[in-house]
C-alpha cells in the first residue's frame, strides 16, 4: 500500500483500482472537450464552465486517493510503529496542503 521499499503490500487504491481508471479516462475526455471548445472558439463562459467540471472531478479523485492512503498506508505504518505512522502522516500532511494551494 505504500511507496516506500519496506512496505511489500498494494497501494490502498488497488482494489478500486478499475473505477480509478475509468473516471480518469472520462477526465481526460472532458480535458480534450475543453481544448476542441478553445479550438473552435466557443464562448468563454461556457469553457469556463467545463474547467470548473474538471477541477471538481480532478478533486473529487484526489479526494478519493487520500482517504485511501489514510485508510490503508497511514494505518499500516501506524500498526508498525510510531516512526512509521509519523512519516506517513507526514506525507499525507505534505499532500493535503499541495491540494490545498492548488
Amino acid at each position: 500500500m505504500c511507496e516506500q521499499e519496506n512496505c511489500k503490500q498494494h497501494h490502498g487504491y488497488i482494489s478500486d483500482k478499475k473505477r480509478y481508471m475509468t473516471r480518469m479516462k472520462r477526465i481526460e475526455g472532458q480535458a480534450r472537450g475543453a481544448a476542441k471548445m478553445i479550438d473552435e472558439d466557443k464562448y468563454c463562459i461556457d469553457i469556463l464552465t467545463q474547467v470548473s467540471a474538471l477541477t471538481r472531478a480532478l478533486q473529487g479523485v484526489a479526494s478519493s486517493l487520500l482517504e485511501d492512503h489514510l485508510k490503508h498506508c497511514v494505518v499500516d505504518a501506524a500498526r508498525k510503529s510510531d516512526e512509521d505512522a509519523e512519516v506517513k502522516m507526514r506525507e499525507a500532511m505534505d499532500a493535503i496542503n499541495r491540494l490545498i494551494r492548488s
